[in-house]
């Protein structure tokens, strides 16, 4: 059974590979297709793209936007992304800068706590886009927390005594914006945070009233259950599914492309499904 992996990240956001490189594990590893999926930017898709020409692999051009609700944050991905994307670009741009206020700040807490850390240190780590984990890897390198996990225990976290929330789209924003493009819109991982059910399946049903299109059911942190819900939401709704690893290289060492922490299996088929129904949209695949 050939596999797929519909959502990675790369070093472009908060993964650990470059884009070529993903690409590269993916065609090792034997899928038919992965989408790159990055925090909150592009950058790295058409890198992605000429590695996945030269191999014969397919690559759809994807990004995961966070947004922001009254329980906390939920990601919304959109796939096959056109090349000109002045409107997201525009948009990212903005968030991107926002972030760097936030990770500027973030460093100046930590500072003030007693850790002896700067933006430069974390800088030349990310290489790309700066985020938490990279702050994290600072701390753990310097032996300030034992690991990354502890680093967002006791510092990064919501609970972290050096947390500053970022900036993010509404929801509704963030559809709107990915399905004005033409992009496939889907709700990434929804059953990852432990939200109230109720209002979970209230959110489902009002944003596939905002343009989205699909479901991610399968996910290396969903259960079976979780998957199962997934299902029956996107037949109740009349949306799409999805899946993938959501894998960030050495960032999250144990979930690998394609499989996850080890139980991830996404077909072929869920990629042609998603391709019928942009061909019934009359959109590009």
């Amino acid at each position: 059974m050939k596999l797929i992996d519909l959502h990675t990240h790369t070093l472009a956001s908060d993964g650990t590979d470059s884009p070529s490189a993903l690409v590269q594990k993916a065609h090792a590893a034997g899928l038919a297709a992965v989408a790159v999926t990055d925090h909150d930017t592009v950058s790295g898709l058409d890198e992605a793209e000429e590695a996945g020409r030269d191999l014969g692999i397919k690559v759809i051009r994807g990004c995961e936007l966070s947004t922001h609700t009254e329980y906390g944050e939920v990601h919304i991905l959109g796939l096959w992304l056109p090349r000109d994307a002045a409107p997201l670009q525009d948009q990212l741009g903005y968030l991107r800068r926002k972030r760097c206020e936030r990770n500027r700040a973030i460093v100046e807490k930590l500072r003030a706590l007693g850790l002896d850390i700067s933006l430069e240190e974390v800088r030349a780590i990310a290489k790309e886009s700066v985020g938490r984990p990279h702050i994290a890897a600072v701390l753990a390198s310097k032996g300030y927390v034992r690991d990354v996990g502890e680093a967002f225990r006791e510092y990064l976290g919501f609970y972290g005594k050096a947390y500053l929330p970022k900036e993010v789209l509404e929801p509704e924003a963030a559809v709107h914006l990915l399905a004005g493009l033409g992009a496939t819109v889907s709700l990434a991982h929804p059953l990852l945070q432990k939200y109230p059910l109720p209002w979970l399946e209230g959110f489902v049903e009002h944003l596939s009233g905002c343009g989205l299109t699909a479901i991610e059911a399968w996910h290396s942190e969903h259960s079976d259950a979780d998957t199962r819900l997934c299902v029956e939401w996107a037949r109740r709704f009349g949306l799409g599914l999805s899946g993938g690893s959501d894998y960030h290289g050495g960032n999250k060492p144990g979930i690998r492309l394609g499989v996850g922490r080890g139980g991830l299996r996404v077909p072929l088929d869920v990629l042609e499904k998603l391709e019928a129904q942009r061909r019934a949209q009359g959109l590009p695949c």
